[in-house]
């Protein structure tokens, strides 16, 4: 495993908080390593968008305000349960099959804990969900809302439940693919990023009555 991956871990697993300060001798005595592959380990880091650095302060977590991750899920609903709904309006059986077999395979490296895989073929499956539904708006649209550190963030979330409604999901929009059935496809995609909002963010406050 690499410093970065070393870092990484350490960030996603929860030993730094977003917004708190990385500091390079402090990662380096941790590792048991000298601080030149811990800096370019950060600015690696960096350029996945998990970490800030700052000149003349140093790194720390990048930090994304509550409010901002509740609007990336809410957008994310919509405009990708809208790319599930053109999806399921146009794909072949073919590339029904295929997304069939996309989600089973996340589930297969999920029941292994195996959340590098997981990370990647969900990737997969959104890729392949948006390009089924034929428009380069929503694609485009659905990437500037994609934040690795974001998604990342979300698996390491997970608790046994959590993981296996998210992959019970994908299994379902599949399913709805290959029915040719856009309200069903649509609407489990909705419930799947709701639930992923729910794992990462907590329980929603109620809104405030009027006055």
């Amino acid at each position: 495993m690499s410093i970065a991956d070393n870092i990484r871990s350490l960030i996603l697993g929860g030993q730094y908080a977003p917004g708190d300060r990385l500091g390079e001798v402090e990662l380096a005595e941790a590792l048991g390593v000298s601080r030149t592959p811990v800096r370019e380990a950060l600015r690696h880091l960096q350029s996945e968008g998990l970490v800030e650095i700052v000149a003349n302060r140093g790194a720390r977590v990048v930090e994304y305000p509550h409010e901002d991750l509740d609007a990336i899920f809410e957008l994310r609903a919509r405009i990708e349960g809208l790319a599930a709904r053109q999806a399921a309006a146009t794909a072949t059986t073919r590339d029904a099959d295929h997304l069939h077999e996309v989600a089973v395979s996340i589930r297969d490296h999920a029941e292994r804990s195996d959340l590098d895989s997981v990370y990647r073929l969900n990737a997969e499956f959104h890729r392949t969900l948006v390009r089924l539904g034929g428009s380069t708006v929503l694609a485009q649209s659905i990437n500037s809302l994609i934040h690795s550190p974001v998604l990342l963030r979300t698996y390491n979330s997970f608790d046994a439940e959590a993981m296996r409604r998210s992959v019970n999901h994908h299994i379902e929009i599949a399913a709805a693919v290959h029915a040719g059935d856009p309200d069903w496809a649509e609407a489990v995609m909705r419930a799947h990023l709701f639930s992923a909002r729910a794992s990462l963010l907590g329980p929603r406050t109620p809104p405030r009555k009027q006055v």
